[in-house]
């Protein structure tokens, strides 16, 4: 789980870092948001999963 929150942090930066670029219009790679977007989201989806298993 460590390790996942560790990435989960990570990825929030660069997304915070992309959204700050674009919105300055310093880049206009606006795949990578959502590349970005979608990874956090399947960090959350693995670490709801463990969290689930534990339970049960």
């Amino acid at each position: 789980m460590g390790e996942l929150r560790k990435e989960l942090k990570e990825l929030l930066h660069a997304q915070f870092s992309l959204r700050m670029q674009l919105s300055t219009q310093q880049t206009n790679k606006t795949h990578e948001i959502r590349k970005v977007r979608r990874d956090i989201a399947r960090v959350r989806t693995v670490m709801q999963q463990a969290k689930i298993k534990v339970v049960n």
